[in-house]
């Protein structure tokens, strides 16, 4: 048998942290109930941590995975909990997540060293589509940049590795960096989208509903928060 045939190794996957000051079963299936109403197949099946930090008191977590279980959840485990609730959390089958913390800068030495070069940017091939996206239509571009000649209608979704360039109103789901690229970007002519994600980060409706609704927009991902700015 390979050496190679059985490996276990380190990996970095794109998890939704859910924070909730309420995490009673009735309480948390209401709001997630509501939250998935705005985009359901987005969430679907969508695997999520709880950050339970600022919780004191151990909540009902077998009541709490079958809320998630109901609503087509996955619940992969809790971060940011303390001696008690980590084992209450383990006891319920979750998995117990460390949180990143800022790393502490390292002394600086007085040799200078040359800094690195720049990694040469990757080229990536780009999708066109000259047409208007309908409701319940997805267009997705693997490992390639997407360009929409036209509208991206509510309940449609465009979804691509690298950028999304939308040349007419974006009113449904535009899903960039699909692959785990969080340097990727959304623009667009028109903002009235039902959600917009870049690497695993996203932002619904009522996020997004503020000085640059309505117009022309540039949506990026900086210090994993979607950052708005002008399209010019």
């Amino acid at each position: 048998m390979s050496d190679h045939s059985f490996e276990l190794k380190g990996s970095l996957f794109p998890l939704s942290v859910l924070y909730c000051q309420d995490l009673s079963a009735s309480a948390l299936k209401t709001q997630l109930e509501q939250k998935l109403s705005q985009a359901p197949a987005f969430f679907y099946r969508a695997p999520v941590v709880i950050n339970i930090e600022s919780i004191n008191e151990v909540p009902d977590f077998v009541a709490i995975k079958q809320v998630f279980a109901e609503l087509e959840l996955v619940l992969v485990g809790v971060c940011g909990a303390n001696t008690e609730l980590k084992k209450a959390a383990q006891s319920a089958g979750l998995a117990s997540l460390q949180l990143s913390k800022n790393k502490t800068p390292a002394k600086e030495h007085k040799e200078e060293k040359a800094a690195p070069a720049p990694a040469a940017p990757v080229l990536m091939d780009t999708k066109i589509v000259e047409q208007n996206i309908r409701s319940g239509q997805q267009i997705y571009a693997k490992g390639a940049d997407l360009v929409i000649r036209g509208t991206v209608g509510a309940g449609a979704e465009v979804i691509a590795d690298g950028n999304i360039h939308v040349y007419g109103a974006l009113r449904g789901k535009a899903i960039a960096g699909a692959a785990g690229d969080s340097s990727k970007r959304v623009f667009c002519h028109k903002l009235e989208a039902e959600l917009i994600s870049i690497a695993g980060s996203y932002w619904l409706s009522d996020s997004l509903q503020g000085e640059y609704w309505e117009k022309s927009a540039c949506i990026s991902l900086q210090d994993d928060k979607l950052v708005l700015a002008d399209l010019l």
